[in-house]
């Protein structure tokens, strides 16, 4: 049932503030979760390994402020669900399922890549992953490097240690890579991350989609904000997460209510205010100005109104020639 503009503005007016600011926190969560991950780096998931088992700490930390930003996606995702399904009916009330459950699913992965990453570094360290990778396969690899990136570039990406060639440095690091990379897919814990990384990004694909397209119809969102509402689910399904903080910054301080130019109408109007079309835009410029006033067009047979005093008006007349 359509809601009335009370019954809207009774379940908005006091959540928009506290939603801003919680849409906001979540670009402090991944700000904050980027800046402590950061130490732990490398060039193949061996180094990858090793720094994360060296730094435990840290691990934990920025998994823990990631789980926290994606259980936060649930707050903008759902009001902004609820304020488009005010203002229009056809708005399909069962997604709201997917909305809140999508953003919990990529929380609960990334909860558990903290456990799972603990477990393969503890793994990989131990000696105890294995490779899969030969000796011989290693050096058909390092031999091809060589031979298309160049003996110099190799050699800085490969550097040679005492008693070594930059071939064997690069044998040996492509066949640790190996034992790290099957260190991480073999753990106990790593088909239940995957799993629920796979539904929750597919799910959130959907549910930005949705609700950004429904934003834009209702004219809750602007064309370009709503469009990249709709491009966001992707940019977090492929890893480009740091990506949506932009969108998430707009809108916190669009609910919040501190933009320059406020927020779109329908935001006030409690109902629909779709944006026009570049078709309606123009149709709306060539409509003639109510506010215009017509004016009569000078003659150019009427005499010139007289100048002075009215004295020797005629002076300044011309005679006209008398038409047939």
């Amino acid at each position: 049932m359509r809601k009335t503009r009370k019954q809207i503005l009774e379940w908005e007016a006091p959540r928009l503030i506290p939603a801003g600011v919680l849409t906001l926190l979540i670009v402090v969560l991944l700000i904050a979760g980027n800046a402590v991950g950061a130490s732990i780096s490398g060039d193949g998931n061996a180094e990858i390994l090793r720094s994360s088992h060296e730094h435990t700490s840290a691990v934990l930390l920025s998994g823990i402020l990631q789980t926290l930003a994606f259980a936060l996606f649930v707050v903008p995702l759902f009001f902004l669900f609820r304020a488009v399904r005010a203002r229009d009916s056809r708005v399909r009330n069962q997604l709201v399922g997917l909305v809140v459950v999508a953003p919990l699913f990529l929380a609960v992965s990334a909860g558990i890549n903290i456990a799972a990453r603990g477990e393969s570094a503890d793994l990989f360290v131990a000696g105890n992953a294995k490779s899969t990778l030969t000796t011989a396969e290693a050096h058909e690899k390092c031999t091809s490097d060589e031979q298309s990136k160049g003996a110099k570039s190799f050699g800085e990406e490969f550097e040679a240690s005492k008693g070594t060639s930059s071939l064997a440095a690069c044998e040996q690091r492509k066949v640790e890579d190996d034992e790290a990379s099957n260190a991480i897919s073999e753990v106990s814990l790593a088909g239940a991350r995957v799993g629920f990384a796979v539904a929750g990004g597919l799910g959130l694909v959907v549910a930005f989609l949705y609700v950004g397209l429904w934003s834009m119809r209702t004219g809750l969102l602007g064309r370009f904000w709503a469009s990249l509402a709709m491009a966001l689910g992707f940019t977090v399904l492929v890893g480009f997460i740091l990506f949506s903080m932009i969108w998430f910054v707009y809108l916190g301080l669009l609910l919040i209510g501190v933009l320059p130019g406020g927020r779109p109408p329908a935001w006030a109007a409690k109902e629909a205010v779709p944006w026009p079309t570049p078709g309606e835009k123009a149709a709306a410029e060539l409509q003639p100005d109510p506010d215009a006033i017509d004016v009569d067009p000078i003659d150019s047979d009427d005499p010139p109104p007289p100048t002075g005093n009215g004295s020797g008006g005629d002076s300044g007349r011309r005679k006209r020639k008398r038409r047939a």
